[in-house]
């Protein structure tokens, strides 16, 4: 199938998805991007010259864009503020929409667009590119094979500090809302578990550059395993991956990963003593290599929904269970109690 799409938002991130289209030959086959949509004219005009796309029709105004395309697709990239009258808006004009994370400004905006979108027949879905990697899929893997017997722990640790400018740097939680839900998200996706409570706190470390939140330290609570997390966008020194460092602790053994090349698993030994030490087990790699593409293998697993009329891995009626960790770990974090997860 062809399908033409809207891309709303032509900032910086917007580069990323054209080029994970652009990269992966049925996608580039099967999506025309005939539509632009910016505040700014200027930043759409350089991105349409940038990636060829000088015939795609260019406004401000997402409606006017849709009526004088008739396209299939929206694409969203705008930010999260603006996020629902975006979605809302293509959903109505019969379009099905991807968008970027987080998938709504607010659990209330989120469960409004799962409503708006069963009501509309239209798939809205969200780009959590952080579990199409190798290293996550590699881990859900591991644990599905039972190699450490039944999984009771996953704990990640995520320490950089990048020096973004803009918007970030001025937007309120911003570590737990714009960049700790990829972790929430994948482990989620790892435990294949739904998220019950949390307890949070959050803090906005001494010589921060953020105006807000950029370190946060979580607890939550699964059915019958404890996540926790711990974090900080402003942690000068040797870092972390982006991916997280994680530790998944099973009921005969644990596995590491550094977020990068790095994994270690190994079980119980039979050493007498104290301790019993331990034997080295074997990881395998991820079973679906093409769902190992970050934005291209979503875009690709998006895509294929439409086609095939599945609901894609991402869509909103799931992925608002990744926004609750994220409003519930903010919510513990301002009451300074545990929270429970409705979504």
């Amino acid at each position: 199938m062809k399908f033409s799409a809207i891309l709303c938002g032509c900032g910086a991130m917007s580069k990323g998805w054209l080029r994970a289209i652009a990269s992966n030959p049925l996608l580039a086959d099967s999506i025309t991007i005939v539509g632009l949509v910016d505040l700014s004219r200027e930043t759409a005009e350089k991105l349409a010259a940038e990636f060829d796309l000088e015939g795609a029709v260019i406004g401000s105004d997402l409606s006017d864009v849709m009526a004088a395309t008739k396209a299939d697709l929206v694409f969203d990239i705008v930010i999260p503020a603006a996020r629902y009258d975006v979605v809302s808006t293509a959903l109505k004009a019969g379009c099905h929409v991807l968008s970027e994370k987080p998938m709504a400004a607010s659990l209330a905006e989120g469960a409004a667009l799962v409503n708006l979108a069963a009501e509309t027949g239209r798939i809205h879905a969200v780009i959590q590119n952080r579990r199409f990697i190798s290293g996550v899929r590699r881990l859900r893997r591991f644990v599905d094979s039972g190699a450490i017997g039944e999984l009771t722990g996953i704990h990640c640790d995520f320490f950089l500090a990048p020096h973004f400018g803009g918007f970030r740097e001025e937007m309120d939680n911003v570590l737990l809302l714009d960049m700790a839900i990829h972790t929430f998200d994948a482990a989620r996706y790892v435990a294949d578990r739904k998220p019950l409570a949390v307890y949070c706190v959050e803090r906005n470390p001494k010589g921060s550059w953020y105006r807000h939140g950029a370190s946060a330290n979580a607890i939550f609570e699964f059915s019958d395993i404890v996540f926790t997390y711990r974090g900080s966008w402003c942690a000068e020194g040797e870092r972390t991956s982006w991916e997280s460092q994680w530790r998944l602790v099973g009921s005969k053994g644990m596995l590491t990963w550094d977020g990068e090349e790095s994994f270690k698993a190994t079980v119980a030994g039979e050493e007498p003593g104290l301790l019993r030490g331990h034997a080295a087990v074997n990881v395998p790699g991820p079973q679906h290599d093409e769902e190992t593409h970050g934005h291209a293998s979503v875009i690709a697993d998006f895509i294929a929904a439409i086609g095939t009329g599945r609901r894609p891995e991402t869509v909103n009626s799931d992925n608002i269970r990744s926004l609750a960790m994220v409003f519930g770990a903010i919510e513990s974090a301002k009451t300074g109690k545990r929270v429970e997860i409705s979504a």
